[in-house]
């Protein structure tokens, strides 16, 4: 092994510069050269890479998004367009592939692989719906964006005697709208894996307010069946049964904008080593992910077509507590 080359893809993640530091820097540590590719699959299939050194990745740990940037590639999905690739990482003399980011980037991830080349990916999607890794790069950063903008949204709410309905990013997963409802204290929390009726969030603000609280909170996942449009709609003839006047917030990308914490730095270093080392070790076709506390490999195959479960003993703690 001579030459291995490192991209960032799908959507941004508040510690992605950490794995692309830790991957360039283990990587010169095992004597390879390390090829920096450029707007994820995109620069793949235009052969936009360039040689990264120790000092190309000083002082972007810290950062969020990502120093290599990403984008969408449709002729990424083509078998031309990823033979093209293929052709590209060949003519550059890179021996093996690290890939950075979520579902869709570990899909891409599988086909290069199943294609015959060395492949590791590497766990990284604030959404936490990656199967093989407990929890992904930029999830807790996510979330604590999130909490700051409930905390500060619950003060105005009080002074206002308002409920406010918060729209959380998430996919199709409702990961980040549980933890964040339970953290910072929602009256009903909306996510996709478990189906509601719109009136029970009427009658949670309703029940609020017969409680004596100064404000509500509703937080929904974006993709919820009822998310804030939804709820709001509904909310539009419904809202005089509540007590509160009701005000929509959708926080939308400023989840993916955030400083990377200290755990998001840690992990995304310790998965960005983890897929440098299975390089060595002709470990190829996996997904470094967290695994109850360890860095494990999980096959990309099983990635693409597991399910990840959502704990949903959280969900009904959250209702205990939301009783009272």
């Amino acid at each position: 092994m001579k030459r291995i080359g490192v991209l960032t893809s799908g959507g941004d993640a508040p510690g992605m510069n950490a794995a692309i530091r830790a991957v360039v820097r283990t990587g010169l540590s095992q004597g390879w050269e390390v090829m920096g590719i450029r707007n994820g699959y995109s620069g793949l299939c235009n052969n936009n890479m360039a040689a990264m050194g120790a000092r190309d990745v000083s002082g972007i740990i810290q950062h969020g998004g990502t120093a290599l940037g990403s984008a969408r590639c449709h002729e990424f999905l083509t078998e031309e367009g990823r033979r093209k690739a293929l052709h590209n990482l060949e003519e550059r003399a890179v021996e093996a592939l690290v890939i950075i980011g979520g579902n869709g980037s570990q899909t891409g991830a599988h086909a290069l692989s199943q294609m015959g080349f060395p492949v590791v990916g590497v766990a990284s999607t604030i959404d936490n719906d990656l199967y093989g890794s407990e929890i992904t790069i930029g999830v807790d950063t996510a979330l604590d964006v999130a909490l700051v903008a409930i905390d500060q949204l619950k003060v105005t709410a009080s002074s206002h005697h308002r409920a406010f309905i918060v729209e959380v990013m998430g996919r199709d997963c409702g990961y980040l709208a549980l933890v964040t409802g339970i953290t910072g204290g929602a009256e009903y929390i909306v996510i996709p894996e478990f189906e509601i009726d719109a009136e029970d969030v009427v009658n949670a603000i309703r029940l609020a307010y017969e409680r004596g609280k100064a404000h509500a909170l509703i937080i929904v996942a974006e993709g919820a069946r009822y998310n804030a449009r939804g709820l709001e709609n509904y909310f539009a003839k419904h809202h005089a049964d509540t007590g509160f006047d009701l005000r929509i917030t959708t926080l939308g990308h400023v989840q993916r904008g955030g400083t990377p914490g200290a755990f998001d730095r840690l992990l995304a270093t310790r998965l960005g080593a983890a897929a440098t080392e299975y390089i060595a070790q002709g470990k190829f076709g996996v997904l470094a992910g967290l695994t109850r506390g360890q860095i494990t490999p999980t096959p990309l195959a099983e990635v693409v077509t597991g399910e990840k479960p959502l704990d949903l003993n959280l969900l009904r703690l959250s209702e205990v507590l939301n009783t009272q």
